[in-house]
Formats: C-alpha cells, sequence, structure tokens
C-alpha cells in the first residue's frame, strides 16, 4: 500500500492484527503510526507493512481487551461506545474517521460524546459488547495461522459468554449464588457495562453474567 492511500483513522492490518493509524508523518522513515486495537499497544511501520480494513456491522473485535460488535439496528445509549464510520463534524467538533467515543446523551438527532463532540445517528456503528449472533471475527487478517491459545486469549468479556447468552435487560430479576448471602433485586437501569439493581447495587455486567456468582430468575416484564 503507498503512502497516499494511507490516512488518520483507518482500520489496517498490521502483521496480521487489527490496528488504528492514529498518524501519518511522510517525512518519518517509519511514517504510519498505529495503535493496536486490542491492548492499545502503538507501533510504527511504512505504508508497504499494512493492509487496509473498513469495519462494517457485525463486525466483531476486541478493543482494549472486551469484546464489541458492531451494530446499526439501534441508536447508542448513554455509557455506550461508539465507532465513528462516517464522520461529517460541523466546525464546533473536533472527531475523525474510526475514533471511539463514550457516550453522554441522546437525542432524536444524535448523541454528544464526553469529548463535547456532537454526533449525528447516521455517522456511527454502535458498539455492543460481547459477539452476536452471526458476527465476523476480525481482529486477526488469517485466523487459520493463528494458535488457538491466542484466539482464546482475544479479551474477557466474551471468554464465559456466547452468542446465545442474553444480556441483561431492564426488568430482569436475579438472586446471589454466594454462601451465607441472600440477595434478590431488578434490573432497574443500564449505563454502558454497568448494571444498577433496585436494592442499589452498581454491578458489572460481565459479573452479573457470571453463574458462580448470580442466577437470573426471570422478567418482571414476563410475569
Amino acid at each position: 500500500m503507498k503512502l497516499y492511500h494511507v490516512r488518520k483513522g483507518q482500520f489496517v492490518y498490521y502483521h496480521n492484527e487489527l490496528h488504528r493509524v492514529y498518524g501519518v508523518k511522510p517525512l518519518y522513515k517509519k511514517s504510519v503510526h498505529l495503535i493496536r486495537l486490542r491492548d492499545l499497544t502503538q507501533n510504527l511501520t511504512t505504508a508497504a507493512n499494512v493492509e487496509k480494513y473498513k469495519p462494517q456491522q457485525l463486525d466483531c473485535f476486541t478493543y482494549n481487551h472486551k469484546i464489541y460488535t458492531l451494530r446499526k439496528d439501534r441508536n447508542a445509549e448513554p455509557g455506550d461506545y461508539i465507532l465513528i464510520t462516517n464522520p461529517t463534524p460541523d466546525s464546533l467538533d473536533h472527531y475523525s474517521l474510526n475514533e471511539i467515543e463514550v457516550v453522554e446523551t441522546v437525542d432524536h438527532k444524535g448523541v454528544i460524546t464526553s469529548n463535547s463532540n456532537g454526533i449525528k445517528h447516521n455517522e456511527y456503528l454502535l458498539m455492543v459488547p460481547g459477539r452476536s449472533l452471526n458476527s465476523r471475527q476480525i481482529d486477526y487478517l488469517e485466523v487459520e495461522n493463528m494458535a488457538p491459545e491466542d484466539l482464546t486469549n482475544l479479551g474477557t468479556t466474551a471468554l464465559n459468554q456466547t452468542a446465545t447468552e442474553p444480556l441483561p435487560i431492564l426488568g430482569d430479576v436475579y438472586k446471589t449464588n454466594e454462601n451465607g448471602v441472600l440477595v434478590e433485586a431488578m434490573v432497574v437501569a443500564i449505563q454502558g457495562q454497568t448494571v444498577f439493581l433496585g436494592n442499589g447495587l452498581e454491578v458489572p455486567q460481565e459479573e452479573l453474567m457470571n453463574t458462580e456468582k448470580w442466577t437470573f430468575l426471570y422478567n418482571l416484564n414476563e410475569k
């Protein structure tokens, strides 16, 4: 790939792993500056050593040790991560292609992120935690050449979560499995990966789905 084909924000494969270009400096010998998405490690290379990839709906990849699936079938909510795939910023905003931002507020037109950017709903793909049904894993360009232990260590969020396991929703009632402690509570709010229970507890989504700690009983709206 020639240097003029590489620009900031592109997803590329480097050494078979998915990266994002965070800078291109033509005057340097290693002109392409990369960040590896799975652990945010930085790398320097040349345009000839990368292969471009365009992210799309149902792509599944690891970002900062946690697995996400890109979706466009619903809008983001406060606390969600979004991937900006169609940036059209105005003069007051400062975001670019394939930046990952956290949503703070939402309205019918779009979202406001923690970086104070106003982003319309058609400018991003929602990053849903875990692997969705029919998703495509894109962490590696050539998966068949990867060792099994590398594939199993991609992220922490989805290690004990399959595509058929439902995520917590409002009205779900859970009870603890810890000896000597009886807690039964309903999900009253969800913000990003934090679940708020009716008894005042705030539990990470990953912990609530751990069957050794919590058991799902029923959903109040289905009784």
